[in-house]
C-alpha cells in the first residue's frame, strides 16, 4: 500500500510537470492531471497539441491501471484479514477471550485428545495449547479452541485465559516439561486445579511439589483399569454407563458453597429424586452412604447418582 501511494504521488508529479511543459499554468496543470487520472475528463482539449493528447491518453491509461492495482491490494488485504491466517488467529483469540471457568489442555497428543473428547461429552469449556503446527489442521477440523505455542510460556498461558480458568491438564509426554508448566501455571493462578501426567513414578512427587492437584500415570492407570475389568467388570461397566452423554443417568459431583439455599437442609430434601452416594466434608472427612437426615453443610462436596432431571435442581442451587 505504501508503494501504491508513492506511485500515485509520482504519477501526479509527472502529470503536473508534463502539462506545465506543454505551456499550461500550474493550477491548470493540476486540474487537468486530476481530471485525467480520475477519468472525469476536462474541457479545452482542443488546446492540446498532438503530443499533449498522446500524453493525456497515456496518463489516463496509467492512472486506471494504478487504480485497479490499488483496488486489488485493498481487496487482498480485506480477504486475508477475514479469511487468512491473521484473521483466523484474531477470531480464535476472541473466542478464547470469552471463555470463563474453563480448562486448559496442554498438548494435543493421544492423551490430550482423549481429555478433550471427555470435556466435549461433559459440555465443559476448554482450550488446547499445542506446540506442533502439524496438528493445527486437525484442531481446526475438530473445531476445538486452540493456541499454537509453548504451554510453558507465561504469555501463552495468559492468552489461554489462565487468570479465570477452572483448571489445567498437563498432557505433555515429557515429565520435565510437565513439572515446569505446573510451576508456571500455579504461580499465575494458585487456585487453579492442575491435573498432570507423569510417565515415571518418581516424577509424581515433583509434580505435587510444583503445585499439581492430581498426578496421573497413563501406564499405572491402564494397568489398574485392566485389573478392574478382570476382577470387577460390572463395576467398570456401571461407571462407563454413567458417563455424561452415554446414558440417561449419571454420577455427578456437586459442591455446596456458603450461599447455597440447600445448606442446612437434610439430604432427603436437598437431593430430591437423586441418590446421594458419598459426602466429602470441608475438612476432608468422607461419609459414604450418608443418612438421608444428614444436614448439608457449607463446603460439602456430594457425589450423587440420578437422571439429569433429578440432578438439575441440585446443580442450579
Amino acid at each position: 500500500m505504501l508503494l501504491a501511494a508513492f506511485a500515485l504521488l509520482a504519477l501526479l508529479a509527472a502529470g503536473v510537470g508534463g502539462y506545465t511543459l506543454f505551456g499550461f499554468s500550474l493550477p491548470d496543470a493540476v486540474y487537468m492531471t486530476v481530471m485525467t487520472l480520475t477519468t472525469e475528463g476536462f474541457s479545452g482539449a482542443d488546446r492540446l497539441t498532438e503530443a499533449g493528447k498522446l500524453f493525456t491518453a497515456a496518463l489516463a491509461v496509467v492512472g486506471v491501471a494504478l487504480f485497479v492495482a490499488v483496488l486489488g491490494l485493498i481487496g487482498t488485504a480485506l480477504v486475508e484479514g477475514r479469511f487468512g491466517p491473521a484473521g483466523r488467529k484474531r477470531r480464535m483469540q476472541h473466542r478464547i477471550d470469552t471463555l470463563r471457568d474453563h480448562f486448559i489442555v496442554c498438548a494435543y497428543g493421544r492423551v490430550g485428545q482423549a481429555v478433550a473428547r471427555e470435556f466435549e461429552a461433559e459440555g465443559v469449556p476448554f482450550v488446547v495449547i499445542e506446540n506442533k503446527t502439524a496438528l493445527e489442521e486437525q484442531l481446526q477440523r475438530e473445531r476445538a479452541p486452540y493456541l499454537i505455542g509453548n504451554a510453558a510460556s507465561e504469555q501463552v498461558l495468559r492468552r489461554a485465559g489462565i487468570a479465570h480458568a477452572r483448571g489445567l491438564v498437563c498432557a505433555v509426554d515429557s515429565d520435565a516439561e510437565n513439572v515446569y508448566i505446573t510451576l508456571i501455571a500455579h504461580s499465575l493462578n494458585p487456585s487453579l486445579a492442575i491435573v498432570s501426567r507423569a510417565s515415571e513414578a518418581a516424577s509424581a512427587e515433583r509434580l505435587t511439589h510444583a503445585g499439581a492437584s492430581s498426578v496421573v500415570s497413563p501406564y499405572i492407570t491402564s494397568g489398574r483399569r485392566m485389573a478392574l475389568l478382570a476382577v470387577r467388570p460390572h463395576v467398570v461397566d456401571f461407571l462407563e454407563f454413567t458417563r455424561a452423554g452415554s446414558s440417561d443417568v449419571r454420577i455427578e459431583e456437586i459442591r455446596f458453597d456458603t450461599g447455597s439455599r440447600l445448606v442446612g437442609r437434610p439430604l432427603r430434601q436437598a437431593c430430591g429424586g437423586a441418590l446421594p452416594l458419598l459426602i466429602r466434608r470441608a475438612d476432608g472427612t468422607l461419609e459414604p452412604n450418608p443418612d438421608p437426615d444428614t444436614a448439608v453443610q457449607a463446603g460439602d462436596t456430594m457425589i450423587v447418582f440420578g437422571d439429569p432431571g433429578a440432578l438439575r435442581p441440585i446443580e442450579d442451587d
